[in-house]
């Protein structure tokens, strides 16, 4: 075996049972990140059976200590501070980036509602006696090793982490060379008080490496490796689906939409749009595009307009839009096919207006990313239509985009929003971390 491959016809066992240094045939050692992805594996095969009361007290364990040794992950996360000025970071990478004393506490206390949520291992989906007698019962199972491919978000560490062990999966983590010394100091804490509580540490791994060779060496980990999750900006994620021969669920980028449709409450609107857009800009579920009946432009766009500009964001609007600017307090600029399709993640939004709800429909199908649209309308039969012709992860009648999450759905976390049709769709909960098998039980039926 050569020092990047692990042939997709690996069967698991033959590597779970010892990964070792070198290859078979002594010609190569294999990479760190082999030598990592292989320990995972044995350790899934470990944790895999545990039973709640086992996964739980880990989470627990890992709960205190991360505030007991809070220190720790300030120090290393100021390392990466310092680089990322130095580099000339903007300040809202830097904000996400940044561990205090007070989000490690908040990191702690996710941990802690991880633990509480129902064990979804086990559960059965399914099941019958069927007419020859066998029962037959489909029941959920981890995935296996997870590999999390993320950007500079230190918290996504502590959260995979805690989700993955809950799920009895084992997680290779690999944030961003950006987080490096912050993901570093979270998982050795994460490891010691997994480890203390009697589960194997190798449960919760850093994939080694700073370079984009340890992130294609994860992504080419088949047979050590089950499945890849990863969680950043479009040309991340992009990457991941392209390259990766290992399984991928794609989380999707959200280019989300708001429809406010011919029949609707002005009111209502302003107040979806604003919050949609500006209540938290730099997150996947915030809107990126308007789009307004031209029946109701008149009494909602120059409202709108205004509202806007009192929330800071710069409008990117196409000709009719642009003709609501004057008098307006909003900076509209002129709106391009790259307006229709960005994910901004800023204080911008593209703009339009639309001559029917169908037209609306046809826009989101062209520029949509499939992750969440509203629609604000009065009617019943209008809301009915949009929802039953858009085909994204989400449509929100009368409520904002921002309601697509693990924790507003009640799911009680997520490891990411998918914007795919396979597997898992939308926020993805601890059931979304496990796959399934059969028990076929018999008394001695041959068939």
């Amino acid at each position: 075996m050569s020092t990047h491959s692990v042939s997709a016809s690996t069967p698991a066992s033959s590597v779970a049972e010892a990964p070792p240094a070198s290859s078979a045939d002594g010609a190569a050692p294999l990479s760190a990140v082999l030598q990592t992805a292989g320990r995972a594996r044995v350790a899934a095969d470990g944790i895999a059976p545990l039973p709640r009361a086992a996964k739980d007290a880990a989470l627990l364990a890992v709960a205190d200590a991360l505030e007991a040794r809070a220190a720790e992950a300030v120090a290393a996360n100021a390392e990466d501070i310092a680089r990322a000025r130095a580099a000339g970071t903007s300040e809202t990478v830097i904000d996400r980036l940044t561990l205090t004393p007070e989000r490690i506490r908040a990191i702690a206390a996710d941990v802690r509602h991880v633990a509480a949520l129902p064990d979804p291992v086990g559960e059965v989906v399914r099941g019958s006696t069927l007419p020859n007698g066998i029962d037959l019962r489909q029941i959920r199972v981890p995935l296996g090793v997870v590999g999390i491919i993320y950007e500079a978000r230190p918290n996504v560490t502590v959260d995979a982490a805690a989700l993955c062990l809950k799920s009895g999966n084992a997680v290779l983590l690999r944030g961003s060379s950006s987080a490096y010394a912050s993901n570093a100091a979270l998982v050795e804490v994460v490891r010691d008080a997994v480890a203390g509580a009697g589960l194997p540490a190798d449960s919760v791994q850093l994939v080694p490496g700073e370079s984009r060779d340890s992130v294609r060496e994860l992504m080419r980990a088949r047979g050590l490796v089950d499945v890849l999750i990863p969680r950043g900006g479009a040309s991340l994620i992009r990457t991941v689906v392209e390259e990766s021969t290992v399984p991928v669920i794609e989380t999707g980028t959200g280019n989300c939409h708001v429809y406010v449709d011919a029949e609707t409450d002005l009111d209502m609107a302003v107040a979806i749009l604003v919050n949609s857009k500006a209540q938290r800009p730099s997150v996947c579920n915030a809107a990126e595009t308007l789009l307004v009946h031209r029946d109701t432009a008149d009494a909602f766009l120059p409202r709108a307009l205004d509202a806007l500009a009192e929330a800071g964001v710069t409008v990117h609007g196409d000709e009719r839009v642009r003709g609501y600017a004057e008098g307006s307090k909003a900076t509209v600029l002129a709106a391009t096919d790259e307006d229709w399709a960005t994910e901004y993640l800023s204080y911008d939004i593209a703009a339009a207006v639309v001559d029917s709800l169908d037209d609306a429909v046809a826009h989101i199908r062209r520029w949509s990313s499939g992750h969440t649209e509203a629609i604000v309308t009065t009617s019943q039969s209008a809301a009915r239509r949009f929802t039953r012709l858009v085909d994204s992860t989400t449509v929100a009648v009368n409520a904002s985009t921002r309601f697509t999450d693990g924790g507003q759905f009640g799911f009680g976390a997520e490891i990411g929003i998918s914007t795919q049709k396979l597997h898992a769709r939308g926020p993805m909960g601890l059931p979304e971390l496990t796959s399934t098998k059969y028990i076929v039980t018999g008394d001695g039926h041959t068939r």
